[in-house]
């Protein structure tokens, strides 16, 4: 078997099987298929495609490519949670204490934020003393203990996934359907959980700028996790809008801490409960509405905040603020951005949103960059809400004053203010699983 005849017969249009895919990724990760060779597989899937089973089957073999975590420590039904990524996306931290108030187990392996769009580590370690440094003893103890737990990603998992994206951030195939897919699966199949929602957005926030594109990713990713014998269902939201009224990390546990008290914004309440009964339903704990009222039954009942308080507390934080959100320091400047004329707000550009709040210094342009935790934006106005000149739309926060004027025009730009009431997409616009499409 040679590389170049696999590359040649995917150039075509041909399907390839699992002993040409093993032999592609195996060859990959030790170095006996050069990089070159490699692009070249990358830009013929990007052209030709992949169907379902390829894809599956690529998927397996990325995962295996490494460790694949044991989670057999952890009694009870394991149930994972990922999101391709938003601009104030915080929902982690409401739905993984929800899930284990109802008695799932949600042991959670999250990343860093870079870019536009943030990362649940670091909004986590903005609680003072808290870690996600952990080994894997004291993860399964946590978990098995407490119900829900956060670490960061450890040991050699989906080895090709790295290399792979690399490559493909450079030969520009970052935008390939089943590449996305078989790389988002590998690693939440290396994770080994029971059952796996994903949240997967679509809009100007979002990778998938288009609902279209959205249900198409969710399609394969499904088909992915169902092929590999785990529950799998994917909810459509919308990120044409931030979500929530908080980007920055300090301010976005803030929210989520809010959410859990029962006093968050409408949207990202709603999107938390919907995310949550899909956990509670993969695990046959009910129907989606008697799934969604357990849900909401757990933050009402005060569980859902015990759940997480407990949880930072295992972690070394200090679970005061959790009960008392208000300790959280803010940061030593701020300023209101004011609406230049009056109407409504007909359009937000969430990137921009989110890059406002990177030059403020809450996220990351390089891996190696410092976040600041008290940096951020609340938001006062999205898209749909009526506003006055002169009203304030946000307030942006920083250590430095000197940040706050990129940041105002960053987001001044972001936002479209017109005569008319615009026509918005809802928050949720479909749920895929094994099933087919179900538009809300």
């Amino acid at each position: 078997m040679r590389a170049y005849d696999i590359i040649e017969k995917k150039k075509l249009g041909h399907t390839l099987t699992a002993l040409e895919l093993q032999f592609l990724i195996q060859g990959y990760v030790s170095g006996r298929i050069p990089d070159y060779q490699m692009a070249a597989f990358a830009m013929a899937v990007y052209f030709q495609g992949m169907n379902d089973e390829e894809t599956a089957e690529l998927t397996l073999e990325m995962m295996c490519s490494g460790d694949v975590m044991d989670l057999s420590p952890i009694q009870g039904i394991k149930v994972d949670k990922h999101s391709t990524g938003g601009v104030g996306d915080k929902t982690t931290m409401v739905i993984g204490p929800i899930a284990a108030a109802c008695g799932l187990k949600v042991a959670k392996m999250s990343g860093r934020g870079l870019g536009h769009t943030g990362g649940t580590l670091d909004k986590l370690e903005a609680i003072p003393g808290l870690t996600t440094a952990l080994s894997m003893e004291r993860f399964y103890e946590i978990v098995n203990r407490v119900g829900f737990c956060i670490a960061g990603q450890t040991g050699n998992l989906v080895p090709a996934d790295k290399k792979l994206y690399a490559l493909r951030d450079v030969t520009a195939t970052v935008d390939s359907m089943p590449l996305i897919a078989s790389s988002v699966m590998s690693k939440k199949l290396a994770a080994s959980c029971d059952a796996i929602v994903l949240d997967v957005k679509a809009g100007s926030g979002a990778f998938m700028k288009t609902a279209e594109d959205a249900v198409a990713l969710a399609g394969k990713m499904v088909a992915i996790g169902e092929h590999a014998g785990r529950r799998t269902a994917a909810l459509i939201t919308n990120m044409d809008l931030p979500l929530g009224n908080t980007i920055g990390n300090a301010l976005e546990v803030q929210e989520a801490v809010m959410t859990l008290k029962g006093q968050g914004p409408d949207d990202f309440t709603e999107l938390c409960y919907c995310l949550a009964a899909n956990m509670l339903y993969l695990a046959d704990m009910g129907n989606l509405p008697e799934c969604k009222r357990k849900a909401r039954r757990a933050v009402e009942s005060g569980r859902a905040l015990h759940v997480f308080a407990d949880m930072v507390e295992a972690q070394g934080g200090d679970p005061s603020y959790i009960y008392e959100p208000e300790r959280f320091v803010p940061a030593a400047f701020h300023r209101e951005v004011i609406s230049p004329a009056g109407g409504w707000i007909s359009h937000m550009d969430t990137e921009s949103c989110g890059i406002a709040a990177v030059l403020l210094g809450a996220g990351r342009n390089t891996k190696e960059d410092q976040i600041d935790s008290a940096a951020g934006i609340r938001l006062f106005k999205k898209t749909g809400d009526r506003v006055s000149k002169g009203e304030p739309l946000a307030v942006l926060y920083a250590e430095k004053e000197a940040l706050l004027d990129d940041a105002e025009d960053k987001f001044l730009r972001a936002v479209s203010v017109s005569e008319n009431s615009p026509v918005t997409e809802p928050l949720i616009i479909a749920r895929v699983d094994k099933n087919g499409i179900a538009r809300y």
